[in-house]
Formats: structure tokens, sequence, C-alpha cells
């Protein structure tokens, strides 16, 4: 089949324009880049998803600033105040504790009979009173006792033998004050005191085992016959006996004879 010439040159033309027409338009797109695979699945992740209609966006950053921290409860103090509790307080728990009181001192037993001590402390016993009634205080040399035994006449240490000792407590030079006192001291009643362990003692007066304050009429007349209605008010306020006293051992060994405390 021929074509004539007329519409060859139509067709020619049509092509041509068709050719200019795309050419123009592969122009004027703009070029957009080839993304990898994994980009553009990033690239999807990432696209925020567009608000409803009618509703503004917010920018991210200015949400973010805005946004109030999430802040978790402070727990509550261990010790509330007072004034902050609004609850009806526990009222205490009912106890049958009591205030610590100082327990009662176990009644005193007072000797007057001589006969319910030992033999050998009745017999010291009566040869001390009958060297001191003697008025001579050299009788008592012998019964004091040398080196272990000796028997403790001062609250300190001195180079003086016992005798000596006691001549010098006593208000006049040859010792009668101080054997006027022996007298009078193991002429009260005694207490037995440490019994079963290596103090056991039979000691004079029985104030030393006794409280001042619990002292009954006839005890304090028998208690100033030693002492002076002055030393007593001083005992008192010292809150014992601080005068002389006399120790003797089961075992008759005169241990002591001292006043102080």
């Amino acid at each position: 089949m021929r074509i004539p010439t007329d519409g060859k040159t139509l067709l020619r033309g049509s092509l041509i324009v068709l050719s200019a027409l795309f050419a123009t338009t592969a122009l004027t797109l703009p070029a957009r880049p080839a993304f990898a695979l994994s980009e553009l699945k990033k690239e999807e992740v990432e696209v925020p998803q567009k608000p409803a209609e009618g509703e503004k966006a917010a920018p991210v950053e200015e949400e973010q600033e805005n946004a109030t921290p999430v802040e978790l409860p402070q727990p509550d103090p261990l010790i509330r105040k007072r004034d902050s509790v609004t609850e009806p307080a526990d009222e205490p728990a009912v106890t049958d504790d009591k205030p610590a009181e100082e327990e009662p001192q176990a009644p005193v037993e007072v000797l007057y009979d001589i006969e319910k001590a030992p033999e050998p402390v009745r017999r010291m016993r009566q040869l001390i009173v009958e060297a001191a009634a003697s008025g001579d205080i050299e009788r008592l040399r012998p019964l004091l006792g040398k080196g272990v035994t000796e028997t403790q006449v001062s609250m300190v240490e001195s180079q003086e033998g016992p005798v000596e000792t006691l001549k010098g407590q006593s208000g006049d030079s040859d010792g009668i004050e101080v054997l006027a006192i022996l007298l009078d001291v193991l002429a009260t009643g005694y207490v037995h005191v440490g019994q079963g362990t290596p103090d056991e003692m039979y000691v004079w007066p029985y104030f030393t085992a006794k409280p001042l304050a619990g002292l009954t009429p006839p005890e304090k007349v028998e208690l100033l016959r030693i002492v002076t209605a002055g030393d007593f008010a001083d005992m008192q306020e010292f809150g014992s006996y601080n005068f002389y006293r006399v120790g003797i051992a089961p075992d008759g060994q005169w241990k002591f004879f001292v006043t102080g405390d």
C-alpha cells in the first residue's frame, strides 16, 4: 500500500512534535535520587502520621519541652510531725512495766548474845576487853599480831607499829581515849557478815551494816554512847556509820580496829 507524499509529511511532523513535548516534560520535572531498599524502609518508619483534619500538629521539640516530667510519689517520712498527722493517734499499749525501784535491803540481824559467836571469836573479844579495861595499851600488843596477821588499825599505810598508831589517834599521849572507845564499841550489838566467803567476820558495832535512817530511838541512844550528836549529824549527811569498828574472823584473828569508811 502506498502512502501519498502529503501523508508522509504529516506523519513525520507529528513524531517531531511528540518528541519535543517529551523532552520538555523531562527537563521540567525535578530529579529524584535513587534510594537503597534499607533507606526506603527507614524513611517509611520515620515519616510522622498526618494529623486529623481540623487539628494543627504541634512541633515535636516544643511538645518535649512543655511536657511535664513524670515524678514518682515520695515515701512518707519515718518520723511524722504531730501537726501533719490527721488520723487519730494510736493509744499507747498498756503494760505492766513500772519504774525500776531499788530493791529493799534485807533486814540486818543484830546479835547481842556473844554465845552465838564461835568460841575463837568469843575468846578474842574477851581478851581485848580485859586489855582495854586495864588502861594499859601495851596489853593490846600481843593481840594485834605481826606480819601478815597484824591487825589493821589505820586506813592508810604507816611505818609505825599498831600500838604506836593507836596512841597517835588518841586525844591523850597514853592512848586511854582509844581504849575507852574500844570498850564502848565492843559493848554494843554485833553482826555476822560475809557468811561462806573469805571475808566472813563478826563486826562491832552493828551500825556498820544498818542504815542510820532506820534506827529506832533505843538504837540512837546506843549510838550516842559512842559518838556525839554532832558526829551523828555528820554521819547522816555522809550516809553511813564511819566511826571506829572492830572485826574478828571466825578463827579468832583480830582483823581490824579502824575508823573512817
